[in-house]
């Protein structure tokens, strides 16, 4: 288990020693996404409910006149949904699932900043004591006193993906 994890986290740094990152919060948590990977940083829109659909995303909104799935982590990692402040953002991603581009939104309680993350100062989940699944967690990049989280979207949405409903194509 502990190879696999290590190799999640070689894979996102692809041998480069630095990430360019945005960084949010959730829960309390600071996250990291790869800033390529980050199409728009949005207020929050109205939302649509999906009968049916897992809760993590049970939503969906229009994003340029397109349906995307609204996903919320926090569910993912088994915390609790919290209604939206003044600094909730939405930021929307494109990542690969099943080979094929997905345009997505993710629900965030405060967007910080793109900031670059040494890979001398990453280290792969530990495969005990956290509360989170370890393979939804690419790796942890300690700065300062605190840790960032790196998730590992490919999994989570994979994970999330299978047999759950996903926003309908045509709109």
């Amino acid at each position: 288990m502990n190879q696999a994890l290590a190799k999640l986290s070689e894979d996102l740094w692809e041998g480069r020693d630095e990430l360019e990152v945005l960084t949010f919060e959730i829960a309390g948590e600071t996250f990291a996404l790869e800033a390529f990977i980050v199409q728009e940083i949005l207020d929050l829109l109205p939302e649509t409910s999906v009968p049916g659909a897992k809760a993590f995303v049970g939503a969906v909104i229009n994003f340029r006149g397109k349906v995307i799935p609204l996903a919320d982590i926090r569910l993912a990692f088994g915390m609790e949904a919290t209604k939206p402040t003044i600094d909730s953002r939405i930021i929307v991603i494109e990542i690969e699932i099943d080979g094929e581009p997905v345009l997505a939104g993710i629900r965030t309680d405060k967007v910080n900043e793109v900031t670059t993350l040494l890979q001398s100062a990453s280290e792969p989940p530990p495969s005990v004591g956290m509360r989170w699944r370890p393979d939804f967690i690419n790796c942890l990049v300690k700065r300062g006193s605190e840790f960032i989280i790196v998730p590992n979207l490919q999994v989570i949405f994979s994970a999330r993906h299978e047999r759950s409903a996903t926003a309908p194509t045509h709109g």
